[in-house]
């Protein structure tokens, strides 16, 4: 099966149209409260190999899917993808929350990954076999956490606390005077 053919059934499988690539907005729910955020040109260009990790890994779309493909993402590199790295970040949080170990095991496996940020998307690489792109990419190679990737997820999942800290830090020294 081609990418274009795998993605095609990711798009129907979780009710995505064409992928929304050229929506104004990508509205989402976060329990019962709405939101959408503009689908920038910059968001546009990542969720398009995004979209392929989705098909290559097998994360789902579900809070803890995003969850799970945002930590593999963060450990493979998301490389000069601003955009992808902020998205990923807050995802990553959320999957501290809800699946830390699901989240763990996610960041180990893209440890040992390279990805498609490392490419322009262009049309033509959605003809390369899925199995052709995982073996590429490294998708499904395993090997038992070092302590460098041990390290790397504690300093992840550490810096939402850092950040909050010096938030609610600032907050109370604007406060104080």
């Amino acid at each position: 099966m081609t990418l274009r053919q795998a993605r095609q059934e990711y798009f129907e499988r979780n009710g995505l149209g064409d992928g929304g690539y050229s929506a104004r907005w990508v509205k989402f729910q976060m329990g019962p409260i709405p939101f959408a955020i503009p689908n920038t040109e910059a968001r546009k260009k990542a969720v398009k190999l995004h979209d392929l990790h989705h098909v290559l890994t097998g994360y789902g779309t579900t809070w803890t899917g995003e969850a799970e493909i945002s930590a593999w993402e963060i450990a493979s590199g998301c490389r000069g993808y601003l955009v992808a790295w902020v998205i990923n970040f807050f995802a990553f949080i959320i999957g501290l929350v809800i699946a830390p170990r699901a989240l763990y095991r996610a960041f180990l496996r893209g440890r040992y990954s390279g990805n498609f940020y490392g490419v322009r998307f262009q049309e033509h690489l959605l003809e390369k076999s899925v199995g052709d792109a995982r073996r590429e990419l490294r998708v499904d190679q395993t090997a038992s956490p070092l302590l460098s990737d041990k390290l790397a997820f504690a300093m992840w999942a550490a810096a939402p606390v850092l950040i909050a800290a010096v938030f609610v830090a600032g907050i109370y020294a604007l406060l104080l005077r």
